[in-house]
């Protein structure tokens, strides 16, 4: 696996540590606790409100009842200067009067407290005086009082007056401040109702930006893995959280699949290596034994040979070294381990080095290879070596369908919007069944016989074909054939293939395999 992801991976884990940890559940009990501490004070609120409203309502009943004592007292004492009767009556309603306020006293020092419950009683107890006095005066029968009389006479009606007064401004006020507090007491719901829209919606906004975006986030990069992109996921935010600890989670997922994936391709590389490298074998033996009997016939025969053929038999010699140092030297490329290297690749030169590295496979199986080139290819963005292994798996694959012999069709085109290259591998082998098809990309999966195969040689390109944004499809059917389709994004770079060299390439595909 490359450096630079571990390096970038660490990197990424590291600044997630760093973050502040603001954790959701804390987020949480702080709203939900930030919101029935406000119903608290509201309940609070609201009680207090209607306490204070039933402490009124009885201060009123109770001064109602006291006005109306007192006015009893006044028509009575109205009907004594006018009639000298009922005298006593009124002084009755007095005391029924200083009964209500003895009574309701703990609701009315509510009220007007202490000191306006002392007022009244005062102004009250005055009258009472008044009347007790106006009483004496008219059992005493003496004409000379009648000055006396005058005056309390006028001190009946000022008190009295002063005391019906002083009720009724009571009542006003305290119903005046009852329906206040009704007021404020009907607004209560209407304030909750506007508060808990305000709460509905920031609920809303925090749940859409704390918790759908990050999971739109972690959906989106599921999605990624699945087509083989394991770049880290980057802190967004000046916090972490629950979120946060999924993300450094999943980047260590990430990471962990990379590493297997890279040691699965190595596998596969190896395996490939193998399957080469028991062709490479045999194919070696063409120019070594022909190296030996040249140098043998040039080592016995030496004198009787003429120089132009000693000359001859050099240049045989040299050519076939040639040959066998190419063959090892393709091998070697092959299995040459390198970091990747993405860089525009033309699809053809892809297929054409597939060709050259498995044709002594394709000889031995007696297999025809034909090409479609479609004309103006642009080139793709990838790895060289890595799309190589993957076309020469398709390839040994084809191979290994076709026991009998066969032809082998390789087709290159773009499609309608030009924004893809496919590359279809199809055989005439003896095809696959659906069961088949449903798992030929699981890892491990192999119809192989024996040891020849591992099972991971399609899911591995699979893997690769999706890092690099492509993908890979298959179409079969038993006793016809086969045929594996690459996709893969075309590279931001103009480049065409003149139509001249399109026949060209088509030749070299069944070229490359005569060397």
């Amino acid at each position: 696996m490359s450096e630079d992801i571990v390096a970038d991976s660490e990197k990424v884990q590291r600044a997630f540590q760093k973050r502040p940890h603001v954790s959701l559940r804390k987020r949480l009990i702080l709203g939900f606790l930030a919101w029935f501490l406000f119903t608290l004070v509201l309940a609070v609120v609201s009680m207090v409100n209607l306490s204070q409203m039933a402490n009124k309502l009885r201060f009123t009943e109770a001064i109602d009842r006291y006005t109306f004592e007192v006015q009893q007292a006044r028509r009575f004492e109205k009907n004594y200067f006018l009639y000298q009767a009922n005298l006593p009556d009124a002084l009755d309603h007095v005391h029924n009067a200083q009964a209500v306020l003895d009574r309701e006293r703990p609701n009315i020092e509510a009220v007007i407290g202490e000191g306006g419950l002392r007022n009244m009683e005062g102004h009250l107890r005055r009258y009472e005086s008044l009347l007790g006095g106006l009483q004496t005066l008219d059992r005493s029968g003496n004409s000379r009082s009648m000055e006396e009389y005058a005056d309390l006479e006028a001190g009946l009606r000022d008190n009295g007056a002063l005391i019906v007064q002083e009720a009724e401004q009571l009542v006003d006020r305290e119903r005046q401040a009852v329906s206040s507090m009704l007021a404020v007491t009907q607004r209560i719901p209407l304030a909750i109702l506007l508060v808990l829209l305000g709460v509905i919606v920031f609920t809303g906004y925090l749940t859409r930006t704390q918790v759908l975006n990050p999971l739109e986030r972690m959906m989106a990069t599921t999605e990624r893995i699945a087509r083989g992109d394991f770049t880290p996921i980057k802190p967004v935010r000046k916090y972490h959280d629950e979120f946060s600890h999924l993300a450094v989670a999943m980047n260590t997922m990430m990471f962990q699949l990379a590493h297997r994936q890279d040691l699965l391709v190595r596998a596969h590389k190896l395996k490939a290596v193998g399957t080469l490298t028991a062709g490479i074998a045999h194919e070696l033996n063409n120019p070594i034994n022909n190296l030996m009997l040249t140098a043998a016939t040039l080592e016995e025969d030496y004198p009787d040979i003429p120089d132009e053929d000693r000359l001859d038999m050099v240049k045989d010699m040299v050519a076939e070294s040639e040959r066998a140092q190419r063959i090892v030297r393709n091998l070697l490329d092959f299995a040459r381990e390198s970091t990747i290297q993405l860089e525009p690749l033309s699809p053809f030169h892809l297929v054409e080095e597939t060709l050259r590295l498995a044709s002594n496979q394709i000889k031995h199986a007696n297999v025809k290879v034909q090409g479609e080139i479609d004309p103006n290819l642009p080139p793709v963005y990838g790895d060289f070596q890595q799309l190589t292994q993957v076309f020469l798996n398709l390839v040994l694959n084809a191979l290994d369908a076709m026991p009998e012999g066969g032809t082998l069709t390789i087709a290159i085109r773009t499609t309608r919007g030009r924004e893809q290259i496919e590359i279809d591998v199809t055989d005439t082998g003896i095809g696959m069944s659906e069961q088949v098809l449903a798992s030929v990309f699981d890892p491990f999966f192999t119809t192989k016989p024996g040891a020849k195969g591992t099972g991971l040689g399609l899911s591995v390109s699979q893997g690769i074909i999706r890092q690099h944004g492509g993908d890979i499809l298959v179409e079969s059917a038993p006793g016809i054939g086969t045929t594996f389709t690459v996709h893969l994004p075309v590279a931001m770079v103009p480049a065409e293939i003149p139509e001249t060299e399109v026949e060209e390439m088509e030749e070299d595909l069944e070229e490359t395999l005569i060397e």
